[in-house]
């Protein structure tokens, strides 16, 4: 490399002289010019006129949103026309990113119009779009298997989108035309042809959301019935479609009490019902079949889970900032995290999720208690804490968020709560459980007996539920009953598509069979269901 004084020479690879390694009479071999794509001269890496090559990299070798917006840096010299489809003027970041949103299902079917809107919800990235739609697929599962357990009554979808009902029947809420109680996993045959890819399952009701976001109901007619209550005389014994959503592509249903909650693919969640006073910020009947949309704080921001507890329900929203968790309805017991017990008639941040540094990726509101797992694996429980059902070792209410120490030394990946319980499943598969041991929903039969009611054994810190690691098989989701007013039972899905099942089972809703004169089950027994 020859170079003159004050100037700087460029390095060509294909003048760089040989050099002798070893004897003189080693074998030579023949030396190959560094070659590249289009007509420039060796050594050289034209990529801005073969965007394609960084657009391979990136889409192909699934990078993380965030290692897309560090890329923004590096590649904005891209900032230039390149020749192909959609968006002639994008950055290969965004160009990624968008290639990316368009192979997620719920994204597919949009039109540019609803794209650009949903981009614009989103704070105008593509990059925060994938985000927002990976979150949402990440809290819902969608097109995997899934089992609920309602309140006297079961819903599990198959990965193929086909739904099983068992147990309480009487409204019509297992969707087979009868009022006829099923003690086994039985085919909802009316379903044939469409695709389901969520449930959720409230006192006498049951929903159902289609890949198409259309919305079933069977059960009570009323979307907005207290569990003990008489409103919605029409039982719906069929799955019937909810005239009032077909304009609203729909992802999520929540049923709590007094109010049904809903969640549209663009973010936006609307309420059944329970308007009343504005206690979820509109003025309505209690009979109201029309949604109205939230609005307030979460009118402008996407929202990619919700989670209804009694009557309460929780948000979890996805900004350009990262993830928070908004909370609306009763405040009793603290369980809006607000540090207060007063209700709230608009949505409102909990913003002590800010103060422990944890970004929220998943939210779940139990009848008068709540938990979220962070990014970290870290566990937050915050409400009534009876029974110890928020894992601090005591039964002491915390009125906000509040890490469950107990739980430090593994990472949570998924969280669920019902009725005074709670369940964690860590990155390992492993199931731990708390709170409440009525009905023997918690799968502890092994625990000591240290504090007993009438029986039952109450868990106040984290326990390993050891009969479900027994199985040998990691687990991916926990569904136990949230309701204040029947006994609980649990599933509990293996990453091969197994169910198993334990907890109450007098009305068939664990869809095993129980001995003579037996109500429930404490040990995991695995249900007969082909989830593939």
């Amino acid at each position: 490399m020859d170079a003159t004084a004050g100037e700087t020479s460029s390095v060509q690879y294909y003048n760089i002289p040989e050099q002798k390694i070893g004897s003189s009479d080693a074998p030579k071999v023949p030396r190959q010019q560094r070659r590249c794509f289009g007509n420039e001269s060796p050594g050289e890496f034209p990529l801005s006129s073969n965007p394609s090559i960084a657009l391979h990299v990136l889409t192909g070798c699934n990078l993380d949103p965030q290692d897309l917006a560090k890329l923004e840096v590096t590649c904005s010299f891209f900032r230039q026309p390149v020749h192909f489809a959609p968006d002639y003027m994008l950055s290969l970041s965004e160009l990624a990113a968008l290639d990316m949103c368009q192979k997620r299902a719920v994204f597919k079917p949009m039109t540019d119009e609803q794209r650009l809107e949903l981009k614009g919800r989103c704070g105008g990235s593509w990059k925060l779009v994938l985000r927002f739609l990976l979150a949402g697929e990440a809290c819902s599962r969608i097109e995997k298997s899934q089992a609920i357990a309602g309140p006297g009554h079961s819903i599990v979808v198959t990965s193929k989108g086909a739904v099983y009902s068992f147990g309480l029947n009487s409204s019509g809420q297992l969707g087979h035309g009868t009022t006829d109680e099923e003690s086994q996993p039985r085919l909802i045959r009316s379903l044939q042809g469409i695709q389901i890819i969520q449930a959720a399952a409230g006192a006498n009701r049951t929903m159902l959301i289609s890949d198409t976001g259309r919305v079933y109901y069977f059960g009570k007619d009323s979307f907005g019935e207290a569990e003990y209550g008489f409103q919605g005389n029409k039982l719906v014994t069929t799955p019937q479609l909810v005239e009032s959503l077909k304009d609203i592509f729909v992802v999520q249903a929540a049923i709590g009490n007094f109010f049904t909650a809903v969640l549209s693919r663009e973010g936006m969640v609307y309420t059944f019902s329970w308007g009343i006073d504005n206690k979820l910020g509109h003025q309505t009947e209690p009979s109201d079949l029309e949604p109205r949309p939230l609005l307030g704080a979460l009118e402008n921001t996407p929202v990619v889970q919700i989670a209804a507890g009694y009557c309460y329900l929780l948000a979890l929203a996805c900004q350009p900032t990262g993830m928070s968790v908004y909370s609306v309805g009763c405040g009793l017991g603290g369980k809006l995290g607000h540090g207060t017990r007063t209700d709230e008639k608009q949505p409102r941040l909990i913003e002590q999720f800010q103060n422990l540094n944890l970004q929220p990726i998943e939210v779940a509101a139990g009848a008068w208690h709540a938990a979220v797992v962070g990014s970290d694996g870290r566990v937050c429980t915050w409400g009534w804490g009876l029974y110890g059902c928020l894992g601090h070792g005591n039964e002491d209410c915390e009125s906000v968020p509040k890490v469950v120490e107990a739980l430090s030394n593994i990472k949570a990946v998924h969280v669920a709560t019902g009725d005074y319980t709670t369940f964690v499943i860590s990155d390992d598969g492993d199931v731990y459980s708390f709170g409440c041991g009525e009905s023997s929903s918690l799968g502890l039969n092994n625990v000591a007996a240290a504090d007993q009611e009438n029986g039952q054994v109450n868990v106040l810190s984290p326990e390993l539920v050891t009969s479900l690691k027994q199985m040998k098989e990691r687990v991916v989701q926990i569904s136990l009953t949230n309701s204040i007013f029947w006994n609980a039972h649990t599933f509990a899905l293996t990453e091969s598509g197994k169910l198993y099942a334990f907890g109450a089972g007098d009305q068939g809703q664990l869809g095993v069979e129980l001995e003579d004169n037996q109500t429930e089950r404490a040990n995991p027994e695995q249900v007969e269901i082909d989830l593939s």
